[in-house]
């Protein structure tokens, strides 16, 4: 009898170290779900506060995540984050992009496992969210926001849009950052196009949980990382954008000449940009450009198809 209970003893240990030894069980990605935010400086907030709160008609609230900046809400999810700008930036309004998953540690864990340098533990916000930021291929902020349980609905009636569609950046690699996006993330292509049909100037990937995507703004200038020495502040902000959705950018259009909110920098009239969409292009005091551009595309677009589904409000 004490031979039996040994053995069993035995190979009750052995089956524990067996299962102890197996390599660890990959880490899945959570779900990356749409665009959180847009992170920008301002030289001018009180110029800013003017024109997200009466331009855009964003609701004004407190940044969860730093005390100092403000937080502009399109809707309970979604907004334009304004922070003070620091000493040293030159030309860059660009803090950081965002995007929302469903779970923050989750997401902070699988980008360890796949050897990406993450932050050593997720932030809890201020609202309820939670939190991280890592950098990206091309040294860009990003954030990833997990959003309260229950976020709070936000008092906007005046908002030129209610679903922020993407953001776009400043790129130099189209095949580095896809290592980042595409590779590691799961991001799948939506459309890609440019100023002449032959050239490629715009490239969207689209979050792989939802109908959101991010805009690779290629460069022509010098190629590796950072700012161009020949660019502008004006040219800059064109690349470094939020767009938000509309159904029919032309009636906003009327709708915010008739209420002469359109103060400021803005383009004239509506037009139907390469990918077939309508679009009109506001821009903040500092020059970060919103875009205003409709869900769905009115002519067949050029230089490639659409080949993921459409944003809807």
């Amino acid at each position: 009898m004490q031979f039996k209970f040994t053995f069993a003893i035995s190979l009750l240990a052995l089956s524990i170290s067996a299962v102890a030894q197996l390599p660890d069980q990959p880490i899945a990605r959570p779900k990356i779900t749409g665009i959180s935010h847009l992170a920008v400086y301002t030289s001018d907030p009180a110029a800013t506060d003017k024109y997200y709160l009466e331009v855009i008609g964003a609701a004004k609230l407190p940044d969860p995540e730093n005390p100092k900046g403000v937080k502009y809400a399109i809707n309970a999810t979604q907004y334009i984050e304004v922070l003070p700008l620091p000493e040293g930036s030159g030309i860059n309004r660009l803090d950081h992009i965002a995007f929302n998953t469903v779970d923050a540690e989750g997401m902070r864990r699988y980008l360890g496992s796949k050897s990406w340098k993450t932050a050593d533990k997720v932030e809890n916000g201020a609202d309820g969210s939670r939190w991280f930021a890592v950098k990206d291929t091309e040294g860009y902020k990003v954030v990833f926001v997990q959003p309260p349980a229950e976020p709070k609905p936000v008092d906007a009636p005046n908002v030129v849009g209610r679903h922020i569609i993407h953001v776009g950046m400043l790129v130099h690699s189209r095949s580095a950052e896809d290592t980042f996006y595409r590779d590691l993330l799961g991001f799948k292509p939506y459309w890609f196009g440019g100023m002449q049909d032959d050239k490629i100037d715009w490239v969207s990937q689209q979050v792989p949980n939802g109908h959101d995507w991010v805009e690779y703004m290629l460069t022509s200038g010098p190629s590796g990382t950072g700012i161009p020495a020949t660019m502008t502040q004006q040219n800059l902000g064109v690349l470094d954008h939020v767009s938000i959705g509309e159904n029919s950018v032309p009636a906003e259009f009327k709708a915010l000449t008739d209420a002469n909110r359109l103060t400021g920098k803005h383009d004239a009239l509506p037009k139907i940009g390469k990918d077939g969409k309508y679009q009109l292009n506001l821009y903040d005091p500092d020059g970060i450009r919103v875009e205003l551009m409709n869900f769905h595309a009115t002519e067949k677009p050029c230089c490639s198809p659409f080949t993921a589904d459409d944003p809807a409000e």
